[in-house]
């Protein structure tokens, strides 16, 4: 059996528990890579999940609702709560998965306007999410939030400082959010992947081969110390801990995904 067949059996065996059953899920992002892993996890866990991408043609996997929204702006992540409501009557869980930017020759190189839409994508999404979908988690006195940020907050390099930047100020805002919203019985955590074998992270890669980006670069083709990159399963599995009862006394915590490729001192 092969890994990825292997982490396919056991995210079936874990959520054969079903343990997250009458639960309302929503997934940002949830139409292909990491983000499906996680919807399909909590699917067979038992939970009823709405998912997002910008496009209309995009395709939940099955059993999932959808909905197009392009969180990056206000009125997107408004719309996208509206059928929240709508849809499933309310949100018990809520994954920010929706993310990334593309690669420059450096940080200068980097216009105002990417850095805008970094971190409007990657942190601002979160924040009006949360601000609209919380108070009903915290009516109901209970809720998990995970949101996805990214391990190499802990290397940036120019190239991707924007994307990292905005993932380093979503975990600062994940962390103080969780401190919030603790009293309320409301849990906030982070899962930071390292490079995962995504459609999103494959497209990234070969674009920033081609800019030639210089010394003190990542490698690109570097393996990480476990011998592989990861598949959106090992992050998927990751998350579903967090949103069950398992974790019911974690919160305000980062769980790097990574197979030990940036090491957090």
């Amino acid at each position: 059996m092969t890994t990825a067949e292997n982490n396919g059996s056991e995210m079936r065996e874990l959520a054969g528990v079903r343990e997250l059953a009458g639960k309302r899920a929503l997934v940002t992002g949830g139409t292909r890579g990491i983000g499906a892993a996680v919807v399909r996890g909590l699917l067979a866990a038992g939970a009823e999940v709405l998912t997002t991408a910008r496009s209309a043609t995009g395709t939940a996997p099955d059993g999932a609702l959808f909905v197009a929204a392009d969180i990056a702006t206000r009125s997107g992540a408004e719309t996208l709560a509206t059928a929240a409501q709508e849809r499933l009557g309310g949100v018990d869980i809520l994954v920010h998965n929706a993310g990334g930017a593309q690669p420059y020759r450096g940080a200068a190189a980097i216009p105002d306007e990417e850095w805008q839409h970094a971190l409007d994508l990657n942190f601002l999404a979160s924040v009006r999410l949360d601000a609209l979908l919380a108070p009903g988690m915290r009516e109901r006195r209970s809720g998990a939030i995970v949101h996805i940020s990214s391990a190499a907050v802990a290397t940036p390099v120019g190239p991707f400082l924007h994307y990292t930047a905005a993932k380093a100020a979503l975990e600062n805002y994940s962390r103080g959010l969780a401190a919030e919203l603790a009293p309320s019985g409301v849990r906030v955590n982070t899962v930071s992947p390292g490079r995962t074998a995504t459609p999103g992270g494959e497209d990234t890669r070969e674009r920033w081969a081609r800019l030639s980006v210089g010394p003190g670069a990542t490698n690109a083709d570097d393996t990480a110390p476990l011998g592989r990159e990861g598949h959106p399963d090992d992050i998927a599995h990751a998350v579903l801990y967090f949103v069950s009862d398992r974790a019911e006394w974690l919160t305000g915590s980062t769980l790097v995904v990574d197979g030990g490729e940036f090491p957090r001192g």
